[in-house]
């Protein structure tokens, strides 16, 4: 052995999960350099400017539900109903996509309690292809609507979307009316449905079951609409308010009830769980 390699060799290297790369987290909003396990500690919220970092439904499972929790298996769908092809083929960014989830599609359901009240919570994942509702998100949301149903508990869903799958043409904008009306059978059953929406919520979700909620909550600085900023702007040729399509300025021109710290979101819902449904206490 060469005098280099007994050098090298000695050299203490850090394991894979402590190199540069995943010791620290940069923040998005004010660029700070965060240690990563402080910035999971704090529930993925920048400890410096409180910036609220999009996270995946088993995350948000494990901030928002009791131990114990149930996750729903996810739905059968037919897929790439359309053939779609533009620079890819549909098939191959689904896959794309699960390989970097670790999911089957944009939303997953999970059911147990929070603080001891039952509920279905339901969680869209932004980093499976922007959130985006096609036959899978509609036919989960469907199933986490009856699966409240069911339980005689309420629904709980985080919103995070761009909008429509353009991939699956029409179908896509078909589960708008589709969420509509389980909405109505959960309503029609006396319970309540509850939105949480994250940043971003946009598109065919805010045109539909993300602006339906009995009672409407949302992140701070989550940036909610339908059709982009600078669209609106080109459209009606003036300069939008500052903070235009952010949660704090939809609660104040009162298009939503409430904004919430994530550290406060599971006593939150808890507290309006209770005052909605007192009886879903779990025994």
């Amino acid at each position: 052995m060469s005098w280099l390699n007994r050098v090298r060799n000695s050299i203490p290297f850090l394991p894979k999960r402590e190199t540069a790369e995943t010791l620290w987290h940069k923040c998005r909003a004010c660029n700070a350099m965060i240690f990563t396990r402080e910035w999971e500690e704090n529930l993925f919220v920048c400890p410096r400017c409180e910036h609220h970092d999009r996270i995946g439904p088993r995350p948000r499972f494990q901030q928002i539900l009791d131990p114990g929790y149930t996750i729903l298996p996810p739905p059968q769908v037919r897929e790439d109903p359309l053939k779609f092809r533009d620079s890819k083929r549909y098939t191959d960014r689904l896959k794309a996509a699960r390989t970097a989830t670790g999911e089957g599609d944009a939303l997953m359901n999970a059911r147990g309690t929070i603080e001891g009240r039952k509920a279905v919570v339901g969680v869209q994942d932004f980093a499976f292809m922007g959130g985006s509702m096609g036959l899978a998100v509609g036919a989960a949301f469907v199933d986490g609507v009856r699966a409240a149903i069911a339980d005689h508990a309420p629904y709980v869903i985080f919103t995070a979307a761009g909008g429509a799958r353009m991939q699956e043409g029409i179908l896509s904008l078909m589960q708008m009316p589709r969420t509509t009306v389980a909405i109505s059978e959960l309503k029609e059953a006396g319970l309540p449905y509850l939105v949480v929406l994250t940043d971003p919520t946009t598109g065919g979700v805010t045109a539909s079951y993300a602006m339906l909620g009995d009672v409407q909550m949302a992140e701070p600085g989550a940036l909610i609409g339908f059709a982009g900023a600078r669209v609106i702007e080109s459209t009606i040729r003036e300069k939008l308010p500052e903070g235009f399509q952010r949660a704090e300025y939809l609660l104040a021109h009162g298009m939503i009830d409430m904004v919430v710290h994530r550290k406060d979101l599971r006593e939150r819902l808890a507290q309006v769980i209770g005052y909605l449904t007192p009886e879903a206490k779990a025994a």
